[in-house]
């Protein structure tokens, strides 16, 4: 028994019977004036269905009353978006076809029923019956009064089962087309994407201004000299601020998705990130060969990054060790690769690893990480096209 009073505890039943409701107003207002040319409003309305911004209204009404959800919510099954094609359109005229039909039975029956229950108690205790209720009660009986309660049973299950048939029929008519689904999921793809790249730009870039703090914090300890603790603090300055930009125009695009991301370095920056790892001590031999300039976006980009995490990696793990920097375009590709001794310690094997392997795959490259010929090697093939 409780189990089936629990639709009517929820506030999208009475909405949805709300929606029925509204579905015949204006034929009604029709019928008003003109009672003799019902058919018009079905006519007329098939009509309106051809707009394309009627299946925006109807889109709006069915997420809103019949699901539950609020206007512009991404979690909705109704997308209410204007008709683009005409199979759009056709699904619309049907849709107010539909609606007008069971708003139309569900309008009546809501009225005459209880109507009936009413004049199943009147004929119960001697009266008479609303010559207007659509079913007639014969006679008066006095048991009339124990079927009062039926004509208000059968209008709840006629409420729920209509709800539940209008909202299915709304998920079909109003849902989605397979080419909107594709749409929609390919633009979650590109935002969960999106947001995967931030956290690698968050994680390259103020790791690695982590790491230079640190490291040359220590240095400058344990050298005890003010010169080189001036330089030290300096570059802990330079590398903070170039963090501190970073930062901001990450948390920029988080707080406006629709932003563009902005100014992002390229390899033609990398001399930044080598004079860097320099001041932290470490000996870095650099090597770069081909035409940089020529370099597309997207691709030098992503190699300032991979170079950025590759030195963090080796200054975090290795220390002031030597490290070997080769950067080349030749042939329809950009190769890099980092080298530094492995004797001192083993790089780790955490998020930053995975995410230049993860960068070089979006791209249709190749990375590879590990130990090589005493070397901790990090190497990196990504195509220009």
């Amino acid at each position: 028994m409780i189990r089936m009073l629990r639709p009517f505890r929820r506030a999208v039943t009475y909405t949805r019977w709300l929606h029925l409701f509204m579905a015949v107003v204006w034929p009604v207002m029709w019928y008003l004036i003109d009672n003799t040319r019902m058919y018009l409003a079905a006519v007329l309305l098939a009509l309106a269905g051809l707009v394309p911004a009627m299946r925006t209204v109807e889109g709006v009404q069915a997420a809103g009353l019949l699901l539950g959800r609020r206007y512009g919510a991404r979690d909705t099954e109704i997308v209410p978006a204007p008709s683009a094609t005409w199979a759009h359109r056709g699904r619309t005229v049907v849709w107010l076809q539909c609606r007008l039909f069971l708003g139309g039975g569900v309008s009546f029956l809501t009225i005459h029923l209880p109507m009936l229950a009413v004049d199943l108690a009147n004929t119960a205790g001697g009266g008479a019956a609303d010559p207007a209720t659509f079913v007639q009660v014969p006679g008066q009986h006095w048991w009339y009064a124990l079927l009062v309660p039926l004509p208000l049973l059968v209008l709840g299950a006629v409420v729920v089962v209509a709800g539940e048939l209008i909202t299915a029929l709304a998920l079909w008519l109003l849902g989605p087309s397979p080419a909107e689904r594709l749409a929609a999921l390919e633009a979650r793809t590109d935002q969960l994407l999106e947001r995967n790249r931030i956290a690698h730009e968050l994680h390259d870039s103020i790791g690695h201004a982590l790491t230079v703090a640190v490291v040359q914090a220590g240095a400058a300890r344990a050298a005890g000299d003010p010169a080189f603790t001036d330089r030290a603090l300096d570059a802990i300055e330079e590398t903070g601020r170039a963090a501190l930009e970073d930062l901001e125009r990450v948390l920029g695009v988080l707080r406006e998705p629709e932003k563009s991301v902005g100014s992002r370095p390229t390899l033609a920056e990398a001399g930044r990130l080598l004079e860097s790892a320099r001041a932290s001590g470490a000996k870095v031999d650099a090597e770069v060969a081909g035409p940089l300039d020529t370099v597309p976006g997207p691709v030098s980009r992503e190699g300032y990054r991979i170079l950025q995490e590759s030195l963090t990696n080796a200054l975090r793990h290795a220390g002031a060790v030597p490290v070997r920097v080769g950067v080349r375009v030749a042939d329809g590709t950009l190769l890099l690769e980092i080298r530094n001794p492995l004797a001192e310690a083993l790089p780790g094997r955490g998020s930053g690893l995975r995410g230049i392997r993860e960068r070089a795959a979006l791209l249709g490259g190749r990375a590879w990480t590990g130990p090589d010929e005493g070397d901790w090697r990090v190497r990196v093939e990504l195509p220009l096209r």
